[in-house]
């Protein structure tokens, strides 16, 4: 066949544009032995679709190594129960860890309980006296300006008043 030819059929099976009778005649061409250095590597492409289309996956050997491979082995009863335990065993060491570190945040955000500061009862009396006695002061100027307040909101009410009447 003309090497003109050949590399026109070539250009087109490249480009998917061959028909069934032109890829045949390049695999024809090709399986020949004596092809030009140019198409050495197309030669063997070719000559490689040729045998594997004789290969068959009905090979009952294939079928037997593929099914080896997938399958995973049997395990014992024992085996799948230290498997089970195991996974147990990691779901509580997992969920004591988790209590554990919130538990110990909980104890950090809480404040402490009240200790007593003073050793001497008599002091601590004197210093709770003051303290109630500044309470005391602050109360009454609180119920002053309460009182203000009320009488705020009754004059507020009072206004209302008149003015749903007109």
């Amino acid at each position: 066949m003309d090497s003109n030819k050949i590399e026109a059929l070539l250009q087109k099976y490249w480009n998917c544009e061959t028909t069934l009778e032109e890829e045949q005649q390049l695999r024809q061409y090709f399986r020949d032995e004596a092809i030009p250095e140019q198409w050495k590597e197309t030669a063997a492409m070719f000559r490689y679709f040729e045998e594997n289309k004789k290969k068959s996956l009905n090979d009952v050997a294939f079928d037997s190594r593929v099914m080896a491979k997938v399958q995973t082995p049997k395990r014992g009863k024992m085996v799948k129960f230290f498997y089970n335990t195991m996974r147990i065993a990691a779901g509580v060491t997992v969920l004591l860890t988790a209590t554990w570190f919130i538990r110990n945040e909980v104890r950090k955000t809480t404040p402490q309980e009240m200790v007593d500061t003073y050793d001497d009862p008599k002091l601590a009396f004197e210093e709770t006296k003051k303290a109630l006695l500044m309470i005391s002061k602050s109360f009454g100027t609180a119920e002053t300006q309460a009182k203000k307040i009320n009488m705020f909101n009754e004059a507020q009410e009072e206004i209302k008043k008149k003015d749903t009447k007109l």
